[in-house]
């Protein structure tokens, strides 16, 4: 079990990025959050298997057809448990 922060960058937000992930991590089985942030970005925290982590980063890369993502940053932290993956509204 792994816990990644994940910072995606780019035209990520009024694309249905936020939805999109929560049905990706589902499929996934990757737990955890993702939300809006102010400066434009997409900010997630994903928990699961090291395998499905891979793939989920992989999609973050892409993201939903309307996105146009330019950078994601991702760091490892500490394993928090989530129990699902939520979107987060402010």
């Amino acid at each position: 079990m792994k816990h990644l922060n994940i910072i995606v960058t780019g035209k990520v937000q009024g694309v249905g990025f936020r939805e999109t992930t929560k049905i990706i991590a589902n499929q996934m089985m990757v737990n955890g959050f993702v939300r809006n942030e102010k400066d434009g970005s997409v900010y997630i925290e994903a928990e699961g298997e090291e395998i499905f982590l891979e793939e989920f980063v992989n999609w973050c890369h892409e993201g939903p057809d309307r996105s146009r993502v330019e950078n994601v940053a991702v760091s490892e932290a500490e394993v928090k448990n989530y129990r699902n993956f939520e979107v987060l509204r402010k």
